[in-house]
């Protein structure tokens, strides 16, 4: 199969979806692996090492000629135009927050596989765990770093010193990114509270930290509560495909302290803090309302890209490789594809995304079949 590795052209996206060794592994495979010009070069990979690695250099247009096109993040305007009937992409989505983008999709007959609602049988995401991972850990040392006075933040170090108490962090969603950014904001000194819903997962999480973090089940009362004492307080409710609720309204941060830093890591899912109108990206990052600073940047694992594109290849090669090797029918063998289908054959088949539109999804297997 032709498998296209266009350059990434989001805003601040400095990954690239196949490190070389990933594209080793495919053209070893019998696939033919056209990977544009410069496409990893920020990610620390130069085109030498693709074509070292059996590659092809190419341009953008040969890159999404391709039976398949494997990126990072959603396609943005420009390269919609390359969108075809029949054209297989695999990447991260996020389409219950973007309209247009599905509506062009479906009327363009685009089959398209989201990596982050792809769900094995225990219900587990394997290709969101790496980047939620990532963007955990670094969600803490940013906020970290906007609490700083200069940034405009309370001037609170979270970590505190002898003889002065540590920050404050509030922690709302016990998943893969609200479990790395308790590790990481306890391994710095802070003080950290983390909600959840589940109380079955809030015992797990309790037992995983031994005590070193806070545990609650989240409700209004108590989560306004502890935001009016908190200096960090982090986003991360994830509805597999669907749009995030809004859980930390507005009146919770008209109360919070001024020069406190909140952090909304569901932007990408729409976002669950109400204050937060718009994605913000690495070069803007943060904005003020009521004298709080807001993070709202949908590409966090960008921060750090080489770290970012070796854990994302780790995670979608298999997957790659399963659909290079018979395309959309790789789903019969593989059923767990089915949940990653998005968008196929001019309709919507994810749950998720239709009902963020008021639309009806359709089963994929009945397109299949």
């Amino acid at each position: 199969m032709r498998i296209g590795v266009p350059k990434e052209r989001k805003t601040g996206e400095n990954r690239v979806a196949l490190t070389p060794a990933g594209a080793h592994t495919l053209v070893q495979a019998g696939h033919l692996v056209t990977v544009e010009t410069e496409a990893g070069l920020v990610s620390g990979f130069s085109d030498t090492e693709y074509t070292r690695a059996g590659a092809r250099i190419g341009s953008w247009e040969e890159c999404w000629r391709a039976d398949l096109v494997v990126k990072v993040k959603e396609p943005v305007e420009s390269e919609v135009a390359f969108f075809r009937k029949g054209l297989l992409l695999f990447s991260y989505l996020h389409l219950a927050a973007n309209r247009s983008l599905t509506e062009t999709m479906v009327s363009q007959g685009v089959t398209a596989l989201a990596y982050e609602t792809l769900q094995l049988p225990d219900g587990s995401l394997p290709l969101l765990i790496p980047m939620s991972e990532v963007a955990g850990r670094v969600a803490v040392q940013a906020g970290a770093h906007f609490l700083e006075n200069a940034q405009g933040g309370s001037g609170i170090l979270l970590g505190g010193v002898p003889g002065v108490p540590p920050g404050r962090v509030v922690v709302v969603g016990g998943g893969t990114v609200g479990t790395q950014a308790a590790r990481i904001a306890s391994g710095m000194g802070a003080e950290v509270l983390l909600f959840d819903q589940s109380s079955v997962r809030l015992r797990f999480l309790d037992d995983l930290f031994g005590g070193r973090i806070r545990t609650a089940v989240v409700t209004p009362y108590y989560l306004e509560e502890e935001l009016q004492r908190a200096d960090l307080a982090i986003g991360a409710v994830l509805v597999p495909g669907a749009r995030a609720p809004k859980v930390i309204s507005r009146e919770m941060i008209q109360q919070m302290r001024r020069g406190s830093v909140v952090m909304d890591i569901s932007i990408d899912q729409g976002g669950c803090v109400e204050t937060v109108t718009h994605p913000t990206t690495h070069d803007d990052p943060v904005f003020s309302v009521d004298g709080i600073l807001h993070y709202a940047v949908g590409n966090i694992p960008s921060a750090v890209p080489r770290t970012s594109t070796f854990a994302l290849t780790n995670a979608t090669l298999p997957w790659v490789l399963t659909l290079a090797s018979a395309g959309i029918a790789a789903t019969e063998t593989n059923p767990e594809l089915l949940s990653a289908i998005n968008t196929m054959a001019g309709e919507v088949t994810c749950p998720g995304v239709a009902e963020a539109f008021g639309w009806k999804a359709v089963d994929p297997k009945k397109i299949l079949h």
